[in-house]
């Protein structure tokens, strides 16, 4: 069913509606049979409070196209930010949102959201200058981390490599 894989790839991350589910590697599977419609999704960390209106969305989305379905949602192996897509990187950086850089230290099975950032080099999404500092290892959501360009003095989140 095109149409069910088309409307899901449609369906923007709550927090950051810039990005699709899809591009940022949350949405991990569909499963489709002549009865129904799985949609397997992996939140960004366990305790997302996104994943209750990605679960809504998703479920209003088949309901429009008439789809018996349900979502499953799947916390092992865990999300990592190699699984966001280039696009989705880029998608982050117009938006103001500093991506991760380089691959997350997902090699281990351990999320850990307050992994030392001292010796991240991060660009400024503003003015791409990396003469940046941390404020605060958690931004606007625990996945994130409040950093200020010292160049053009801007504050910006940046979405910590895990």
């Amino acid at each position: 069913m095109a149409a069910v894989h088309a409307a899901l790839d449609q369906l923007c991350d709550p927090e950051i509606p810039v990005v699709s589910l899809r591009e940022m590697g949350i949405l991990r599977d569909v499963h489709i049979t002549h009865h129904a419609v799985e949609v397997v999704i992996t939140p960004t960390y366990s305790g997302c409070p996104a994943m209750a209106q990605i679960h809504d969305d998703i479920t209003s989305t088949l309901q429009q196209l008439g789809v018996q379905g349900r979502v499953i949602t799947q916390l092992a192996p865990a999300w990592t930010t190699d699984w966001m897509s280039d696009t989705a990187k880029a998608k982050l950086k117009a938006y103001g949102i500093a991506p991760p850089n380089g691959q997350s230290a997902a090699t281990s099975q351990v999320v850990r959201f307050t992994r030392r950032l001292q010796n991240d080099v991060i660009a400024c999404p503003h003015c791409q200058s990396t003469d940046t500092t941390i404020t605060s290892a958690f931004g606007s959501t625990a996945c994130k981390a409040l950093c200020k360009c010292l160049s053009c003095s801007e504050p910006f989140d940046y979405f910590k490599p895990y």
